[in-house]
């Protein structure tokens, strides 16, 4: 290397250098001819390229690693692309689908000792059909008698020893709390003592009087109800509610006393005392049934064959007629029907001259009942649980009951039901005492068309649904909805009065608005598939005739809670049935709010399904707590006078209260509006002593048909044009009624009060007198006139049925003095160790009392309360020098102040009632002027 060319350090320091572009020229021509050579490479060959990647720089954004979705699965298929880190790693990203379920239902259809097919030809003969509402107290047996049916009638569906089958107990929420909440409808063919088969339509209802609503959706679509009545507990509070409500509805009354089984093992009352318990029951069902009912004939016996008696949890079920056919087949010979009516009441066997006779023949004779039923009933159950290896198996042989030494092995309860289940066969009693005394389908029409149907009888129509025609126009009546199990959809339930109803055949729904005026609520639907229901399978059918029940799918949508089904052409007459009439008032509001905002709508959804599923639940916004009423004590203390704006017309009116009882009967339609003025005349003068010219001169109730409020037109005709004052009626009836349904202290309804219309001053000219004018003015006239009477706030109270063990009576005193309630009656409960309380209690002083009343009473006492009044409030609500303090409980004469502010605070009205609102000018000078006059005597 030339040492002179670098320094020391190796750095070049010789002549400048000139080939370095050169180089770079000849750099780039090589760098072409290569480009050059790769396209021509590109032409031969396809993807030479992707072998072999160019060197040139990628930037990392746009870096290929993976092939799109589109080159692995083609352009047909549609793909998700999952930006990154938008969602949980805990959720995936496609979720599986989960389906809700709410009910147990059965996975196919369960063996039954009758053919499907058998069951489906009964449908056709509507004499050969029951349709029947078992209903009762709670806990008095209704499910565990149905599932005796169920078993009798499904060879593999078998209780658990342990614990109860509850079959008709479809939803979670039941079986876990042990009580129905729902209505459940079961078919069955079920045969009588002669072995005839009868088709039984049974309704399985609830027991608590808060689900009582269902109760009444049941008797709807029946003709008959057996009344469940615990033979220990005996007549209890929904017991008599449900005597009441049967017989309003007109149907037939039989009674079956269950858990008989409660008197010997229980209570371990002596046969004779068992017997008079008995008797006492049917007794006071006669006793109440006598109160609610005008029909002399309607008498529960076990003579007349319309009481039966049972064990559901043993299997026991027999009338008088079906014990005494097992002593005929026992014995022979016997004609049974004849023995079966000297089996009740003071009639005692003589054994030497065998015969029966009224009086004793020794001081030691027991009456017939005893004798023949109660004691072999005793006799066997003592055995089952006393002495079960000796003598058990002697006793059996002599009754004719072969047990295999497996089933002598069985705990008691289990045996004792199985001996039973052997000794009086199948529950053939109850079947005899439903067709002997609930008529049949065809039989019923009549009476159930009068009752539930708004249009005559008398049309072609009516004449069909009375004979229960399978050919006439269809008409089916739905008062029920049960949701599918997963809660998406509802399927109407409901029951074909006249005609056929055939799968998949297209109907009118009408609605429960509907009217042969106003056809704005009716819809058209195709009917889905139609099932026969038998609580946890349905069977599916093609049609359905008239007089038996049906489960249709695809109707749901427009039905709310009752509706009519009809032919969608041809049968233009066709009228509603009325919607249910419920035993009792829904008083508490509770409200309903998302958390989180957005899911508003699911809510909703939720809501108004929550709204098709319960027959007396009414949705709508508002608040919680509890609806309060507004009423008068007085009559008003002036004349009350308002202008319409353009000070051409006047109305002068009055308010003063309703007679006692009166709203009631307007609320219960024991009286109608609808009524001619000749008999709504009648009923005011002979039940009011009304005079006749008011009487006559009803003109509404408000705020609606039933409201209870009365609008009476009290002008002379001396001094007001009739003529002019009626063409106004009509708005000044509107304004009566927008005024009655928000009155002035609180919006809440106005009740029990009497408006008169004293005078009326009306413009001459159409054009003065419109709606627009004459509709407020009318309100605001009833809000000064009810201001003026001394107005008063009303509040809903509960009738509360308290149970519990005598020791703990004091407490239950306590326990309802801290709550403004007060007892009506206690006494204990004839042949058992509780005491009935009945009492009075405030419904927004009743929430927490249940469980207020059991910590005092360690647990002992049960409750259950029912709306049963309005009663006033203590305490003026207008009264200014009354002072609200906060969190701090109000003394009595305080409450109505207190309620009222309160209430107005919620709804977000001003504080407190300004007069002024509802007053005119000149009215308010006249108040000025009355004021002048009362404070300085003239």
């Amino acid at each position: 290397m030339d040492t002179d060319l670098y320094d020391e350090f190796g750095n070049y320091i010789g002549p400048e250098l000139d080939s370095d572009e050169d180089d770079d020229e000849l750099g780039r021509e090589t760098k072409d001819l290569d480009e050059m050579d790769d396209d021509d490479d590109d032409d031969d060959v396809g993807d030479h390229d992707d072998d072999h990647p160019g060197m040139e720089v990628v930037l990392h954004e746009d870096k290929k690693y993976y092939p799109t979705a589109e080159e692995v699965y083609g352009p047909e298929v549609e793909t998700i692309v999952q930006e990154e880190d938008t969602q949980p790693l805990t959720e995936p990203i496609i979720k599986p689908v989960k389906t809700k379920k709410f009910t147990l239902m059965e996975q196919t259809l369960p063996v039954t000792v009758y053919e499907m097919d058998f069951l489906a030809d009964l449908m056709d003969n509507s004499e050969l059909i029951r349709n029947v509402t078992l209903c009762g107290h709670l806990h008095h047996g209704k499910t565990c008698f149905v599932d005796c049916l169920i078993e009798q009638t499904h060879p593999e569906i078998r209780k658990r020893y342990d614990q109860d089958l509850c079959y008709t107990d479809i939803l979670f929420t039941e079986q876990e709390r042990g009580v129905g909440i729902k209505s459940t409808p079961v078919t069955v063919v079920l045969p009588d003592t002669k072995g005839k088969s009868y088709l039984f339509n049974i309704m399985d209802t609830p027991g608590h009087v808060n689900f009582s609503d269902e109760v009444t959706a049941g008797l709807r679509i029946s003709d008959g109800v057996v009344l469940f009545i615990d033979a220990a507990e005996g007549v209890m509070l929904n017991t008599e509610r449900l005597i009441k409500h049967a017989v309003q509805e007109r149907l037939a009354v039989t009674v079956c006393i269950n858990k008989i089984d409660r008197l010997i093992l229980e209570l371990k009352l002596p046969p004779t005392d068992a017997y008079y318990k008995l008797r006492h029951i049917v007794d006071e069902v006669n006793g109440l049934i006598s109160m609610y009912s005008t029909d002399e004939n309607l008498i529960l016996s076990p003579l007349l064959g319309n009481v039966c008696f049972s064990s559901s949890q043993y299997s026991i079920c027999f009338t008088l007629g079906s014990f005494a056919k097992i002593y005929a087949d026992t014995f022979g010979d016997i004609n049974y029907q004849e023995f079966a009516k000297r089996l009740w009441g003071d009639i005692y066997f003589n054994p030497k001259t065998r015969k029966f006779t009224k009086k004793a023949p020794t001081s030691s004779s027991q009456r017939s009942f005893v004798e023949f039923i109660l004691e072999p009933l005793y006799k066997i159950l003592a055995q089952v649980v006393g002495d079960v290896d000796t003598s058990l198996p002697r006793t059996l042989d002599e009754l004719g009951i072969h047990l295999t030494k497996e089933e002598l092995k069985l705990n008691i309860r289990p045996l004792l039901r199985l001996v039973c289940k052997k000794f009086f066969g199948e529950f053939t009693g109850f079947v005899d005492m439903c067709v002997q005394h609930i008529p049949s389908p065809k039989v019923g029409a009549k009476p159930k068309i009068e009752h539930t149907y708004t249009g005559g009888v008398d049309s072609d129509l009516g004449e069909a649904m009375s004979d229960c025609d399978p050919d006439g126009p269809l008409m089916c009546h739905t008062t029920k909805m049960y949701s599918t199990d997963d809660g998406v959809q509802f399927h109407a339930f409901g029951r074909v009065l006249s005609g056929t109803i055939h799968a998949g055949q297209p109907v009118k729904v009408l609605g429960e608005n509907y009217t042969l005026e106003d056809e704005e609520d009716s819809q058209i639907c195709t009917v889905g598939r139609l099932w026969i229901s038998v609580a946890r399978y349905h069977i599916e059918v093609n049609r359905v005739p008239a007089g038996n029940w049906v489960l249709i799918e695809g109707v749901d949508q427009p039905i709310v809670k009752t509706a009519t089904i009809t032919e969608p052409r041809g049968n233009e007459e066709a009228q509603i049935f009325r919607p249910l009439k419920f035993n009792t008032t829904s008083v508490i509001k509770i409200a309903v709010e998302p958390v989180n905002p957005s899911e508003l709508p699911k809510m909703l959804d939720g809501l108004r399904k929550v709204n098709k599923s319960y027959p007396s639940l009414t949705t709508k916004v508002a608040d919680p707590v509890v609806t309060f009423c507004e009423t008068v004590v007085e009559t008003s203390s002036l004349k009350c006078f308002a202008e319409t704006p353009n000070k051409k017309n006047k109305i002068t009116m009055i308010a003063e209260p309703l007679e006692k009882g009166l709203a009631e009967d307007i609320e219960n339609e024991v009286v109608q509006i609808t009524w001619n003025r000749k008999k709504l005349g009648e009923f005011f003068q002979t039940k009011y002593d009304w005079d006749l010219l008011a009487a006559r001169s009803i003109w509404a109730f408000g705020p609606d048909a039933t409201g209870p409020n009365i609008l009476v037109d009290d002008t002379l005709p001396s001094e007001v044009d009739k003529a002019l004052l009626g063409s106004v009626k009509d708005s000044i009836v509107q304004g009566f009624q927008w005024g009655t349904r928000e009155g002035p202290l609180c919006d809440e309804l106005i009740r029990n009060v009497k408006f008169k219309i004293l005078d009326a001053v009306v413009a001459q000219e159409p054009l003065h007198r419109g709606g627009g004018q004459i509709i407020p003015t009318a309100r605001r006239v009833v809000y000064s006139a009810f201001l003026m009477a001394t107005p008063r706030l009303m509040e809903p109270y509960y009738f509360v049925e308290v149970q519990a063990p005598a020791d703990c009576v004091s407490a239950v005193y306590t326990v309802l003095a801290r709550r403004r309630g007060h007892v009506t009656q206690d006494a204990p409960i004839p042949g058992s160790p509780l005491y009935t309380i009945k009492a009075f209690i405030p419904a927004i002083d009743s929430f927490g009392f249940e469980t207020d009343l059991r910590t005092h009473t360690q647990g002992q006492a049960f409750s259950l309360s029912v709306f049963h009044h309005w009663q006033i409030v203590p305490g003026d609500p207008l009264d200014k020098s009354i002072v609200i303090r906060p969190l701090e409980p109000q003394p009595a004469p305080h409450l109505a102040r207190e309620f009222m502010i309160k209430t107005r605070r919620r709804k977000g009205l001003s504080e407190d009632v300004s007069i002024s609102k509802f007053f005119d000018d000149p009215m308010l000078l006249e108040l000025a002027k009355q004021d002048v006059v009362l404070n300085y005597p003239m």
